[in-house]
């Protein structure tokens, strides 16, 4: 039996027009969020596999155990957090969303240093901590990323604006990405122990996070009237609710080859740049153009989908980086020509990612008007299920790939490396471009076939849906026949 919703309290529904637009500043303040998201989620993408091989001793494909349980651990623990989200009180000045957010954040950023710690014992020891230090960062990363990904529904209904914020959240997800790139590596190696440069880099790193999510916390307003549903979550009733979601569905499978050839592209370069390009100073050059390229990209988002819409830029975004990958596994290795192709590639990939969740909005709205109850931190936990995934097919795919070739980490004498080396070399750059290839192509395949909507259908579903709601409040008015 489900009991009628309960409606939102006045002070989460400030007076505000749901289709005007925002301001600049709580778009700025929107997108600080997610790059406080990347000052410590990816460090786990990008670097933690180089710690695990490198610094603890992990074996490859002890280490590729790690992503693929711990992810598929997180994800489940995703609709958790969405759920607890959901069933929120919405009542207060900062709003339903926020509170976990930021609470959540502050232990986030210990939980990522502690990521980057290691015992200095048996490899059996660094990897059970190894284990239980990213299982324990996972489940901080649920209850801090459902909330913040959830916000953007609730700040507008305009499919416009929520282009922007989308670009505003890719363009903060990007810096971060951009910055870390950068000086992360360089911190490390300041220091003679690398162990030790390892948990001085994440921390300087996570002091930056919790920065970018106050920011959003202080800056940023939730105004779409929100109704708390009182309603028991059962498995089935889950399943029902999220199968009757055609759009979110689709989103789930897309970003499953997405994500994982965007994750698997950051944690290979390290290995990329030391061994083929065979200089690892130029980590932070390729870096700085590939992953600043595609910061140009996001700024073109809004422009680019009022003139074609979502859809379009998202798959025509998915074909660039495609073909940029595939010429990139073709061509013979060259500093100048892996650089160029690397950063078409950012910027083609740039573009889905920053629309994604603008269409994830959508499909917030979509599975409103087909149930008729609105639960943005189940869909928005869901999608992130997805991403979850996906994150363990890249980090297993770059741990058990570089244990398929035979990589050997620097630190070892092992002799076989000199003849494993031509093989190693072509294994390394098969994953960095060759997966991602193939991955991407996929991704615009489902995009293209298989999207039921348009910006003109959401914004359509949108208005049934007041409309019906509206009807609805009016018939259960006293008196009211």
């Amino acid at each position: 039996m489900t009991s009628a919703p309960e409606a939102a309290p006045p002070s989460s529904r400030p007076a505000a027009d749901l289709h005007g637009k925002l301001s600049l500043r709580s778009k700025i303040a929107y997108g600080l969020g997610d790059m406080g998201n990347g000052f410590m989620f990816d460090l786990g993408q990008a670097y933690l596999l180089k710690f695990y091989t490198d610094v603890a001793g992990i074996h490859p494909a002890a280490a590729a155990g790690v992503f693929v349980f711990t992810k598929i651990f997180d994800a489940f623990m995703d609709p958790v957090a969405g759920i607890f989200v959901d069933q929120r009180k919405g009542g207060g000045r900062h709003g339903r969303f926020k509170p976990v957010m930021m609470y959540s954040s502050i232990a986030l950023a210990i939980l990522t240093v502690v990521t980057f710690l290691t015992p200095g014992g048996t490899d059996g020891v660094n990897l059970v901590y190894a284990y239980g230090s990213y299982m324990a960062w996972g489940v901080l990363y649920s209850f801090t990323n459902v909330p913040y990904g959830s916000l953007a529904s609730v700040m507008t209904q305009d499919p416009e604006q929520r282009a922007q914020l989308a670009s505003f959240r890719q363009a903060g997800s990007v810096t971060a990405l951009l910055v870390t790139g950068i000086a992360f590596m360089p911190i490390v190696h300041a220091f003679d122990n690398e162990r030790v440069g390892f948990a001085t880099a994440a921390g300087a790193m996570a002091v930056v996070g919790i920065m970018g999510f106050y920011a959003t916390f202080r800056g940023t307003r939730e105004v779409v009237p929100v109704a708390r549903s009182t309603e028991k979550i059962t498995l089935r009733g889950f399943a029902t609710t999220i199968g009757q979601n055609r759009a979110l569905l689709v989103l789930i499978l897309m970003t499953v080859f997405s994500i994982s050839a965007y994750n698997i592209k950051p944690a290979m370069i390290v290995y990329f740049t030391d061994y083929n390009l065979q200089n690892q100073d130029l980590l932070s050059v390729v870096n700085f153009f590939g992953i600043g390229s595609s910061i140009l990209a996001i700024l073109t988002i809004p422009s680019l989908v009022k003139r074609f819409g979502k859809k379009q830029v998202a798959i025509s975004g998915f074909a660039l980086a495609a073909v940029a990958d595939g010429l990139n596994f073709l061509l013979p290795t060259n500093t100048v020509v892996f650089t160029i192709l690397y950063s078409l590639s950012f910027v083609g990939i740039a573009l889905p990612n920053g629309i994604t969740w603008a269409l994830v909005s959508d499909a917030i709205d979509y599975g409103h008007w087909r149930s008729g109850v609105r639960r943005e931190g189940i869909t928005y936990s869901m999608f992130n299920f997805s991403r979850k995934i996906a994150q363990a097919v890249a980090g297993g795919a770059a741990g058990f790939g570089l244990s398929l070739i035979g990589y050997v980490p620097k630190f070892t004498s092992d002799p076989a490396m000199a003849d494993q080396a031509d093989g190693i070399l072509q294994g390394i750059k098969s994953l960095q471009t060759l997966y991602p290839c193939i991955a991407l192509t996929i991704a615009g395949a489902v995009l293209f076939f298989l999207y039921p909507l348009t910006d003109k259908r959401i914004t359509e579903l949108v208005a049934e849906t007041r409309e019906r709601e509206a009807a609805t409040a009016v018939s259960d008015e006293p008196g009211a026949r």
